[in-house]
């Protein structure tokens, strides 16, 4: 609550001299009908203004760019591309003399002149009250034109640089969520929710149960009532193989102590901090926590969803003529295409039960075999928790039977195990180079000498969801 209190302490005050130093702008900067340019501001913001005449002119700019549309704002962006950019004789100039007289003197000279403009911009604009989370709206906007307007990914680079920094380890808070939360953020797991979705007040009170459940968020003082990134734990004496397991189940019997803790959806909240990586520290942080309080417990799995396997498999299955497929194996697989396909599984139709050890099979190939253009595993999920020191614990047959499920991954779930002793040495193998950490039963399910060719590129989403609701009608951010 302190903190609530010193933040909009210190918001109050920074408005009060926004609105003060508002009214000794020079009138130039009004257009007709007292609206401002959002260039004009823009290049007042960067001219060599006191901090009180700088705050106002941030604060008035961050109103004129949440007003404006977004055709506007994407003028404001190419305005940044174009024109905010380190003076190119300048830096040649700087760089051919550090190279002929290397020195402390000539690196400073040489990093002054490649400092981008860019940087210098964004950290004024931050002066205003509030701002640091309206720049992070205004990246959310920004990533949706990069696909369409690629002059716009310097833009980008040097915003999510300048991010990075802003929102390192160091100032993230972790808080534990529950029923006690006020509300207002207690809504925003609700929407942010993007693995398993949250249906209403009554299935989140589930989910909050003290008695065998937890959820953690890491918050950052700048946005007192907006989780970043959020996990939902589950207390339970066994690992998981089916999500309704996790979801449904409820321990009754409060003798026996849990044992077992599985991290079920993990979910980032910020479009705007995209590519800026929270997971692995929340993690890590969250399992000290549970320890502390729990010492019974001595397994950490996750159940997790396997995005893109769907994806991949259809494209495995595209190439006629794969060493890797019989044509027995395809003709059981297109049983895939007929959606009625997993009520015959549940009826014991031993026909469809010929799928199980086919899919299994490739599912093990696409974790361990399949890579991407930089080598590592395809599945955006898995380059998550394996980078992270976790193991490939186990593949789930039918774990998600929920249309998704089906839709992305044919019903698939993995265990990833944090072994608390392997963590460390399971990360660095991944990260010299790239080794896949993983079970002896995972392994067993690769047929001898059998490889289908590793079709699919990177998939172009994180490895975990991002901000508000994912629309359902297609695949999220992944996990």
């Amino acid at each position: 609550m302190s903190e609530r209190v010193n933040v909009s302490f210190f918001q109050e005050l920074m408005n009060s001299i926004a609105e003060q130093s508002r009214a000794l702008l020079p009138k130039a900067l009004f257009g007709a009908g007292g609206g401002e340019s959002i260039e004009v501001l823009s290049r007042a913001l960067m001219s060599g203004r006191g901090e009180a005449s700088g705050v106002a002119i941030a604060r008035q700019l961050l109103i004129q760019l949440k007003k404006a549309a977004a055709e506007e704002r994407l003028q404001f962006y190419r305005f940044l591309a174009d024109e905010l950019q380190p003076d190119a004789a300048l830096l040649a100039d700087a760089a051919r003399d550090y190279l002929d007289h290397p020195s402390d003197k000539t690196l400073a000279v040489l990093q002054n002149a490649a400092y981008s403009p860019r940087m210098e911009f964004f950290r004024r604009l931050n002066l205003a009250p509030g701002a640091t989370g309206e720049i992070v709206a205004l990246r959310a906007d920004l990533v949706r034109h990069l696909k369409s307007d690629d002059t716009l990914a310097a833009v980008d680079r040097d915003l999510q640089r300048l991010l990075t920094s802003w929102f390192n380890r160091g100032f993230l808070v972790l808080r534990r969520i529950d029923w006690q939360t006020p509300a207002a953020i207690l809504e925003k797991i609700i929407e942010y929710e993007a693995v398993h979705e949250i249906r209403g007040w009554d299935d989140l009170r589930r989910r909050l149960d003290p008695k065998d459940r937890r959820c953690f968020a890491f918050f950052h003082p700048s946005l007192v009532d907006e989780p970043l990134i959020f996990v939902e734990v589950a207390l339970m004496r066994e690992i998981p193989d089916t999500i309704s397991a996790v979801l449904d189940a409820h321990r009754d019997d409060d003798d026996v102590p849990p044992t077992t803790a599985v991290f079920y959806s993990i979910s980032n909240c910020q479009e705007g901090l995209k590519g800026i990586s929270f997971g692995n520290f929340l993690l890590k942080q969250v399992v000290e926590d549970l320890v502390r309080d729990s010492q019974s417990l001595k397994t950490f799995v996750t159940l997790s969803p396997a995005p893109s396997f769907a994806r991949w498999l259809d494209r495995v299955l595209a190439v006629e003529g794969d060493g890797g497929l019989s044509s027995d194996d395809r003709n059981v697989l297109a049983k895939l295409h007929d959606p009625r396909w997993v009520d015959d599984v549940l009826r014991d139709n031993g026909d469809a039960e010929e799928i199980r050890p086919i899919l299994l099979s490739l599912a093990a190939q696409y974790f361990l075999v399949a890579k991407s253009a930089d080598e590592r595993p395809v599945d955006p999920v898995a380059r998550f928790h394996l980078g992270n020191g976790a193991r490939l614990e186990r593949l789930n047959w039918l774990a998600d039977t929920s249309e998704r499920g089906l839709r992305e991954a044919h019903g698939l779930m993995v265990n990833y195990r944090y072994e608390l002793s392997e963590i460390e040495r399971n990360h660095e193998a991944y990260a010299q180079d790239g080794t896949v950490a993983a079970s002896r039963s995972v392994k067993s399910l690769l047929k001898s000498g059998s490889k289908v060719k590793a079709l699919a590129d990177a998939p172009d989403f994180l490895a975990l969801p991002s901000a508000r609701k994912p629309k359902r009608d297609r695949p999220p951010e992944a996990e």
